[in-house]
């Protein structure tokens, strides 16, 4: 895949869509905050749950206050206390599995749809590839960290932020210590030796990072103009890795499609038909036997699938459709007039009139897409209208699972007497990253040096993002809403302790790859390891102790 600067006919169009692009997700869902502080969700009402010993008086007390996650459509506590007074177990064993079927929405339609419009969107503009990969690259495997941010900083309930501060701190221990010490373990024998300027760019930036993060918690509070300047930092960077790429030879070999090979390999199970036939074949005898649970699987995926089958936009030649794209474009306006009216709550005149220019809007476009595409091929021209309504759409749906997410886990917490913030710090935090293990350490164990370098890169680039970027955004949103006031944050000591042991790794894995000339050895894997184990294993026993 070659990416260049080729005319100058498409630099402002470049410039344009980079801006509009980071103006775009900090304004696209945001709420208006009715308070200059940001305060962990701690009602007494909801804690007052656990007073209760039975479902019934639990459900009859429920009926009786708001809702204690309110961003999610669903109301969960209701849902398993009212409906399974008989059948805990029962209720208990659909919300994670629930739980499941959230993280598998929001990694497909970030690796399937967001990741797709990304890479179709960097061909169109022609960026280099480093421009590509620190920008668009990192907004796609970052997507669900920051959608999950988005949702905890700015969702309606304005309560779960310490959720969306533990994801990242989380996910980020999780990708540069376990990732990481996974490579090292399984690559030591290979003694792979990674490339000294990069790795230090990226570990001092990261140290950055993590510093002004600990600051702004320390502190405690935090105004627009702070947060625009936390979010900045990741545009140095940007710049400072484009400008290494342009002007030192850094990277030079880095081609974009070779880490776009992660997206096959992130894509989930159900979705990989080679794959389905040689486990299928392994354990059914006849063609009809293997027929008859592929069908099982495609219904039980249908309900999954086919609600954003039929509202994001996809104009690849592998998944051009024309009825599916004319669909799409027609119903694409009528589900967003349909989350404007869940969201702002109009008198239902005004809800008439949004459904109504929704729906004229829709028809308009689909009967446009009618006319004007082929069912044999995507259309070759206008490619950006449809572009961009794909990644507004996969962006909406990310939204929408991320929003559930966290409703789902502030429910579980209430359930089971768990902080959400540990549930943030260990579940949400694993189910965002365990794709980044997957992928990552495929990449360096089968794509030879550069690959263990790329996926080595890619642990850290990572991280930087989902804090400077994922966070940062969040951060000027609440801002903005609040200006020239400062939103307060209630500064948490266990989260500066994981912080602190985040910086530990980072330490380590300084020390121990220059002393052993930048080669990833077992040592530094188990080190990595050993570090995050034991940070885990101190916030659990807080936390039991808690409660």
């Amino acid at each position: 895949m070659g990416f260049y600067f080729s005319s100058i006919r498409y630099g402002y169009l470049k410039i344009a869509f980079l801006l509009v692009l980071s103006c775009v997700l900090s304004s696209f869902f945001a709420t208006p905050v009715d308070s200059s502080a940001l305060k962990p969700k701690t009602e007494h009402g909801c804690s007052a749950l656990k007073h209760f010993h039975d479902y019934e008086s639990k459900c009859s007390y429920l009926k009786t206050i708001d809702r204690c996650a309110s961003q999610g459509f669903i109301d969960y506590l209701s849902f398993l206390y009212c409906n399974f007074q008989r059948f805990p177990l029962l209720g208990q064993s659909l919300l994670f599995l629930w739980l499941l079927a959230l993280f598998y929405v929001l990694g497909h339609t970030a690796s399937e749809y967001f990741c797709s419009s990304l890479e179709s969107l960097s061909k169109l503009l022609n960026l280099s590839p480093t421009v590509a990969g620190v920008t668009l690259l990192s907004l796609g495997n970052g997507a669900p960290d920051l959608f999950a941010s988005l949702v905890s900083f700015m969702g309606e309930s304005k309560g779960t932020y310490d959720v969306g501060l533990n994801t990242v701190v989380g996910g980020s221990s999780f990708v540069t210590c376990v990732v990481v010490g996974i490579i090292s373990i399984s690559l030591r024998s290979r003694r792979v030796r990674i490339e000294r300027s990069a790795f230090i760019r990226d570990i001092c930036f990261f140290c950055v990072a993590i510093g002004s993060l600990a600051l702004i918690l320390v502190y405690g509070k935090i105004n627009f103009w702070g947060a625009l300047g936390f979010c900045s930092l990741y545009a140095v960077y940007v710049a400072f890795v484009y400008l290494s790429w342009r002007f030192g030879g850094e990277g030079g070999e880095f081609d974009l499609e070779s880490v776009h090979k992660r997206g096959s390999l992130s894509e989930p199970i159900l979705q990989r038909d080679n794959l389905d036939h040689e486990r299928i074949e392994d354990v059914v005898v006849n063609d009809h036997q293997q027929h008859y649970l592929k069908l099982v699987v495609w219904v039980m995926t249908l309900p999954i699938y086919l609600p954003r089958t039929l509202t994001i936009p996809v104009v690849s030649e592998a998944k051009w459709s024309k009825p599916t794209a004319v669909a799409s474009v027609t119903l694409a306006p009528v589900l967003l007039s349909f989350l404007w009216n869940w969201k702002m709550s109009p008198t239902s005149v005004e809800a008439g009139i949004v459904y109504l220019t929704g729906c004229s809007v829709g028809i308009a476009l689909g009967l446009t897409a009618l006319a004007t595409t082929k069912n044999s091929n995507p259309p070759k021209k206008w490619l950006l209208p449809w572009l961009a309504g794909g990644f507004v759409m996969s962006m909406t749906w990310s939204y929408i699972s991320a929003q559930e997410l966290v409703a789902l886990l502030t429910s579980l917490g209430y359930i089971f007497g768990v902080s959400p913030s540990i549930l943030g710090l260990t579940v949400l935090a694993w189910g965002n990253s365990i794709g980044d293990l997957i992928t990552n350490v495929t990449m360096a164990l089968h794509d030879g040096d550069e690959g263990a370098q790329v996926a080595v890169s890619g642990c850290y680039a990572g991280p930087i993002f989902n804090t400077l970027f994922a966070l940062g955004i969040s951060l000027v949103g609440c801002a903005w809403e609040v200006y020239p006031l400062s939103i307060v944050i209630k500064t948490d000591p266990r989260l500066l302790e994981s912080l602190g042991f985040l910086v530990i790794g980072l330490v380590w894995s300084f020390l121990v790859l220059f002393s052993n000339r930048m080669r990833l050895g077992g040592v530094m894997g188990i080190g990595l390891l050993v570090i995050y184990f034991a940070s885990l294993s101190i916030r659990i026993v807080q936390t039991v102790g808690d409660s």
